[in-house]
């Protein structure tokens, strides 16, 4: 298979469930369409706009009622639950079985999870227990729990959050919900996962990442082998040999892409659109530009999040979003909600050299549903960039 740029990318936006019209009125059964989809919502803490989870529904359903993910996150039926996947997310729960792997080997887990099972193995084993006894638990309520005596484990609160930490990577407890300080509330896996998934006999390695190597190819369309593995953040050696076991069995389909250095593989199932007319404010953490490499391949849009740049040296901006228009990235805003003023602020707003006239008219109308839809009374235009000015007289057309 030979794909040009252009068809890769409306594959890859097809796969993401960008050709799809936004229905007039969200429902769970929409909800659930783009968990299958894209199989998680990467977690993020930071709110200056909208926390990372709930935006990709909002980007490719339009408004939505929030409450719709509560639900699929946090109570039964569990559609969702929290694990390391990309990074922290809410995964589909029928991947359960597949993040098994990860959960026993530990492969993944960083120094200071690991060093206070080996060091206090008593004193995790003690939060285990009263997690069991009393969850669901967030951290401080296990600290506040632990005994006033200190001397058997000398433990501290980090040491009390860590070991709930290596619980969590180890599959032993999970998060049964975040509270109103986004705070993880710690429960049992039989508390909160649906049985079938416990029950279900567990996959080794190999098995997971066909598994998880398949969901990416689908959820992605077409992609290298570094972009399956980055999905879910993977092995190279046992991603590479299950894509040569996709291969093998057809479901992947060795591809070039003009361009692209890289072999790529297209997923038997991708739709292959002759046009695309999306048009979406994305999160640095969809999963559609969250792999930066892919993202400039595919739709010569080179974006860097700048949030860890000093404000000095930033080019855009603190929390800049991409705008997808038709089969492009088009423009970049950099937006905050300014929830005691009402307001979504504009700080900046960029076009790319491929934009087309329509872009700040089809932007205007974007930011306007995204106020609507975080319950923000105004827009406040822009001061900086190359589209501040046309972007501020469309936004003037949609002032209520």
């Amino acid at each position: 298979m030979n794909l040009t740029t252009t068809q890769a990318r409306r594959i890859a936006l097809a796969a993401q469930g960008f050709t799809r019209p936004r229905p007039d009125d969200v429902a769970m059964r929409h909800v659930q369409k783009v968990i299958d989809r894209l199989g998680f919502f990467q977690i993020d803490s930071v709110n200056v706009l909208q926390r990372a989870h709930y935006m990709p529904l909002f980007s490719r359903l339009g408004a939505y009622d929030i409450e719709l993910l509560h639900r699929a996150a946090g109570r039964r039926p569990r559609r969702l639950f929290e694990y390391w996947a990309h990074e922290a997310a809410l995964v589909d729960v029928g991947l359960w079985q597949a993040m098994q792997f990860r959960m026993e080997s530990g492969a993944r887990m960083w120094g200071g999870m690991k060093r206070i099972f080996d060091e206090k193995p008593e004193f995790v084993d003690w939060v285990l227990q009263e997690v069991r006894d009393n969850g669901p638990l967030t951290a401080r309520e296990v600290e506040h729990d632990a005994p006033r005596d200190k001397d058997n484990w000398g433990w501290n609160w980090s040491e009390v959050k860590m070991a709930l930490e290596y619980l969590f990577y180890k599959g032993k407890v999970t998060a049964a919900w975040r509270n109103s300080a986004f705070e993880r509330v710690y429960d049992l896996p039989e508390r909160v996962i649906p049985q079938a998934q416990l029950e279900a006999p567990p996959l080794d390695e190999a098995e997971a990442h066909g598994v998880l190597v398949s969901h990416a190819a689908r959820a992605l369309g077409v992609g290298t082998a570094q972009c399956f593995r980055d999905y879910f953040r993977m092995a190279p050696e046992p991603t590479r040999a299950a894509i040569e076991e996709l291969v093998d069995t057809g479901e992947l389909i060795p591809t070039t892409i003009t361009g692209w250095k890289r072999p790529a593989y297209l997923h038997r199932d991708a739709v292959q659109p002759r046009t695309v007319s999306a048009r979406a404010l994305l999160s640095p953490f969809d999963p559609l530009v969250f792999e930066r490499t892919r993202t400039s391949l595919l739709f010569d849009f080179h974006y860097r999040i700048e949030i860890y740049v000093p404000a000095a040296k930033r080019v855009h901006g603190y929390y800049v979003l991409p705008f997808l228009l038709g089969d492009r990235l088009v423009a970049r805003v950099d937006l905050k909600a300014d929830r005691q003023a009402s307001t979504l602020v504009v700080h900046g707003a960029w076009a790319e050299e491929h934009a087309p006239d329509s872009t700040a008219a089809e932007l205007a109308a974007e930011l306007q549903q995204m106020a609507d839809w975080l319950g923000l009374e105004q827009v406040a235009p822009p001061v900086k960039g190359d589209l501040a000015g046309e972007l501020t007289a469309c936004l003037g057309r949609h002032l209520r």
